[in-house]
């Protein structure tokens, strides 16, 4: 087999597989097309925190390596989590702010994987939350202006109380 008859080999097959990740990844947008996270700060929420994070990803409950596409939670990005007495407001660069609202939030807590993002123990924030119809996502956070245990208790403090019916 001749150079030029391998090369063309290999770039038929990078092609075929960045055709394949674009189509999967077109799929999963389809198919999560329903997921959308809340919108919007209520007017007289009082902020007790601020801190820069970087979104990792929003997955299924309970299993990090199944992302979901929810909208706008969608792509990773730079951002900040504000801390309110109503619930939690996630800004990301580029994208609308989502509010998590106290009633809407199951638990906070520590996690170390999320999809291709694996770092020291219990180096991201996990939030599980209800997307709607009591359906439950996490989303993870790293944090980068704090410390994990340091933004934990007021987000557990957030956190919906456990008679609403849904073990976490």
């Amino acid at each position: 087999m001749s150079r030029e008859l391998a090369g063309i080999i290999v770039a038929a097959v990078v092609v075929l597989v960045f055709a394949a990740m674009f189509l999967a990844w077109r799929a999963r947008l389809r198919r999560d097309s329903g997921l959308t996270a809340p919108l919007g700060v209520p007017e007289h929420a009082d902020v007790t925190g601020r801190s820069e994070v970087l979104y990792v990803a929003t997955t299924r409950h309970d299993e990090p390596l199944e992302r979901l596409a929810v909208s706008p939670l969608t792509y990773r990005a730079r951002g900040e989590l504000v801390l309110t007495d109503r619930g939690v407001a996630l800004s990301l660069d580029g994208a609308p702010t989502v509010f998590l609202a106290s009633d809407r939030l199951v638990r906070a807590d520590r996690a170390t994987t999320a999809i291709d993002r694996v770092v020291e123990p219990n180096g991201l924030v996990r939030l599980v939350w209800r997307i709607s119809d009591g359906i439950l996502v996490d989303s993870f956070l790293r944090l980068v202006s704090a410390e994990p245990q340091q933004i934990l208790p007021e987000l557990e403090r957030l956190c919906a109380a456990p008679e609403n019916g849904v073990n976490p």
